[in-house]
């Protein structure tokens, strides 16, 4: 009994401890803090009740096309919370200390996730704002309050194209201390064929860079990362000429961007498939600042993954090896999402007490 109620205290104590302690720097005392930072498309997480004054939302409703029952939706929410789940790491026991969110519906289903047992311990906070988008879906933060303290939030809106679609939504707070702002975006898609719609994701792009130019003339030392799903590829104009994110890190400048997918999409890795073929969409774009060892900020970037748990897979049907989403060919299948998860590790070496 005493060992039980011991090996219970001593989990506990391990969850208390910040989780961004757990890894020593070699050869000294002083830690290694690491924290992750995530991003993860839902692929149309919506709700079961009819609620858009314009019916944007018929298709997942029980009587839709989609026949978009509870028993669908709460699967779904389970899913997502389980793949969640699964971004904590030896050095981050408690998951990400940011998750950004795309293809959500309204706050609501947010609420519904971060409840769900799989993480409902971890306390994870809730950062929405209603879109103008024409399809009804927004963008969203989850945050954890022991490593991230919420300042302000700034939606912007892209006036440059003739439809409405997502604002992006501008996140500023403290990473344990380290001022950082994540802009959080879902770029028009390429509805129209790639090079039709490119100028509006050339757009969204010089929006996203001006927000970031307004914050480094606040405040030149935030750190900025700029996330999200970009229907592009780190090597498209959008991305590598307006963001002028850099596909290595040398030289980029404290108020440049550093793109790590570039090399691991060239490697074959991407977060969703078309037509056989790897994109990798959801992107976790780093300012300079937080690369550079020289300059003024603690957390400095470390690596990058795509999330493709062996789970998140289909495994039969026309999607083998894709991706496994809510449904295949207008049947439901029971999966997560048509992308996958991506998250980027932030290290400093841990303040001395």
């Amino acid at each position: 009994m005493k060992r039980t109620i011991l090996s219970i205290l001593l989990v506990c104590a391990a969850l208390l401890v910040p989780a961004t302690m757990q890894a020593q720097k070699n050869g000294s005392s002083r830690k290694v803090q690491v924290a992750g930072i995530a991003f993860y498309n839902f692929e149309n997480l919506f709700d079961t009740i009819p609620n858009n004054p314009e019916n944007r939302d018929l298709e997942f409703t029980p009587g839709g096309q989609r026949q978009w029952d509870g028993r669908k939706y709460w699967q779904k929410v389970n899913n997502l919370a389980y793949a969640i789940s699964q971004f904590k790491t030896n050095t981050t026991p408690v998951g990400p200390a940011i998750i950004g969110v795309s293809e959500i519906e309204n706050r609501s289903v947010l609420e519904d996730v971060v409840s769900r047992p799989d993480i409902k311990a971890w306390n994870l906070q809730i950062v929405h704002h209603d879109s103008p988008d024409a399809r009804g879906v927004d963008v969203g933060l989850l945050y954890n309050p022991r490593y991230f303290k919420l300042e302000n939030v700034t939606n912007h809106r892209l006036t440059a194209v003739k439809f409405r679609t997502r604002d992006q939504m501008c996140v500023v707070g403290r990473l344990l201390g380290q001022r950082i702002a994540v802009i959080v975006n879902h770029w028009p898609s390429r509805l129209g064929g790639q090079e039709q719609s490119e100028p509006n994701r050339v757009a969204a792009a010089e929006l996203c860079r001006n927000i970031a130019d307004s914050l480094w003339r606040t405040d030149p030392n935030i750190g900025v990362i700029i996330m999200g799903d970009l229907n592009d590829d780190p090597m498209d104009k959008s991305c590598a000429k307006v963001l002028g994110a850099k596909r290595n890190p040398d030289g980029v400048g404290e108020h440049g961007f550093f793109n790590p997918w570039w090399n691991i999409l060239n490697d074959g890795t991407g977060t969703l498939a078309y037509k056989g073929s790897w994109n990798l969409f959801d992107q976790i774009i780093i300012s300079g600042n937080l690369v550079d060892p020289k300059a003024d900020t603690s957390w400095k970037f470390s690596t990058a993954k795509v999330l493709n748990f062996p789970f998140l897979f289909a495994t039969e049907g026309t999607l083998q090896g894709a991706p496994k989403r809510s449904f295949s060919g207008g049947a439901y299948i029971g999966g997560y999402s048509d992308h996958f998860p991506t998250e980027i590790f932030l290290q400093r070496t841990a303040p001395k007490k």
